[in-house]
């Protein structure tokens, strides 16, 4: 058996920190000039262009949204790759849609998506995350592809009429 690398232990403290909602360690595992592309951040939430995460406070708010909407959010690790700079491995993400997620009121749905994490680490530091996933299942998963949308209508006008009182 082989001792885990450097590179495996930050990779594997960063997935800690999402599953603890550990935002105290933030700063401890990523850079000040931290960079994730995730398809899943929204321009109108979190500072950045869409699909986009910048900074440590970024980062925060990206997983406060996440953590948010999705309380149960936890992620599997299924496998791990490590070259000279970089980590790579697979995860099953679960969730289930409790909470609201911009304009939409939560469907109570649950959500199990699969994913690669690539992660560019420098000194023990994590300098850019990016996420690849099927971003079009997990819109089937919520219900929110046509014609499961139909359905959603009545929520999605009563949550906006709500936040535009």
């Amino acid at each position: 058996m082989q001792a885990e690398t450097e590179l495996e232990v930050v990779a594997s403290a960063y997935v800690k920190m999402w599953n603890d909602r550990d935002y105290a360690a933030i700063p401890r595992l990523v850079s000040e000039s931290f960079v994730m592309y995730d398809p899943a951040a929204s321009a109108a939430e979190i500072p950045g262009p869409k699909g986009e995460v910048h900074g440590r406070d970024g980062l925060r708010q990206f997983m406060e949204l996440l953590t948010t909407s999705f309380s149960d959010f936890e992620i599997t690790v299924l496998e791990m790759l490590t070259g000279e700079d970089v980590a790579m491995y697979e995860v099953q993400l679960t969730m289930t849609h409790d909470g609201p997620l911009g304009a939409l009121p939560p469907t109570g749905r649950q959500v199990q998506l699969r994913g690669v994490s690539i992660l560019r680490i420098d000194a023990g530091i994590i300098t850019e995350h990016r996420f690849h996933t099927n971003m079009t299942e997990a819109t089937e998963q919520l219900g929110l592809t046509f014609p499961q949308i139909l359905g959603q209508l009545p929520k999605l006008v009563v949550g906006k009429a709500r936040r535009a009182l």
